[in-house]
Order: structure tokens, then sequence, then C-alpha cells
């Protein structure tokens, strides 16, 4: 009996520990640093943006990624393989990408869990391309253990002008915060 309760005692104590790692504030982030002349940001399990333009209303991630084969709406479209540039991804990154809404909104994945957020920075817009920095910040405050499952995060940015047949070129960069 005693060896029961010391195992409820640490299951509990566990899961305090766990909570502790949760993902920061919903709806929060920072912006881009890199000075770029026009950028949007997105956080995790965010669906509103900054940015550019933080007047419009939040958009909800429209790909469903629970399953194996992504599960697409059907007014959200698919940015064709040759338009999305992901050479310097590793494989941990989908190399996948959609637009929606009046053509301004794209969604793409980054990368979370455990004590890890995932965040997307439009770092450079030109008449040719779009640049999309998908940023992974570690977060481990002292004395906390943090899980090391990996999982794919939608995020969904918003573009100065629909991406049309622009090139969208997907870039990563790890901070610690």
């Amino acid at each position: 009996m005693r060896n029961v309760v010391a195992a409820v005692a640490l299951a509990g104590a566990l899961s305090g520990v766990l909570a502790g790692c949760s993902s920061g504030t919903p709806g929060s982030s920072s912006g881009s640093s890199s000075g770029a002349p026009t950028s949007g940001t997105s956080t995790p399990g965010s669906t509103g943006f900054s940015g550019s333009n933080p007047t419009s209303a939040p958009v909800q991630p429209p790909v469903s990624i629970s399953e194996e084969k992504p599960v697409v709406p059907p007014n959200v479209t698919p940015i064709p393989p040759d338009k999305v540039d992901t050479t310097s991804l590793s494989d941990t990154y989908r190399d996948e990408a959609y637009v929606f809404g009046d053509g301004r909104d794209v969604e793409v994945f980054g990368v979370g869990g455990g004590c890890k957020e995932a965040r997307a920075e439009v770092s450079a817009q030109s008449a040719a391309l779009v640049q999309i920095t998908l940023v992974t910040i570690t977060k481990q405050p002292p004395g906390t253990v943090c899980t090391q499952e990996i999982r794919q995060v939608p995020l969904t940015v918003r573009l100065d002008a629909p991406l049309g047949t622009r090139r969208l070129v997907l870039e990563s960069r790890e901070e610690t915060g």
C-alpha cells in the first residue's frame, strides 16, 4: 500500500513539473528584428497576426495535420512544390505550404513540443518572392524537466499582398528564450 501511495505522489509531482514546461502565453509574440521592410509573425497555436497588418481579423489555421495526410478544406490552395523552396530546412520540417483567404494568408509548419515553441516571421517580400523564417524557441525554466517530443505546428502569416505567382522561400532559426 505504501508503494501505491508513493507512486501516486510521484506521478502528481511529475505532473506539476511537466505543467511548468507548457508553452508561453497564447497570443504572445515578438516581432522580427531582421530590419526587413515588411513583416508579419505568428505564435504557436495563435490564430492572429501582428506586424504589417494589426487590424486584420484573426484567422484559424485551415489545414489539419492530426492525421498522416493533411486534411485540406476546399477554400485552401496548396502552393505547388516547385514554388516552395525548402532547401535550407532539415527533414524535421514539412515541405509544404498553403494559401487561403484573400491570397495574403499563408500557412506553414514549424516544430514545437516539450519546452519548444514555434513562430513564423515574414522576413522579406518582393515582387518575385516571399521569405518566411520558421523560428523554434527553446524555453526551459531552471529546475524543470522537458519532454523531447517534436510535433508539427501550423503557423499562419499575413502578407502585404497576395502571394500570387511569387516564389516562397522557407528558412529556419533556433532561439533560446
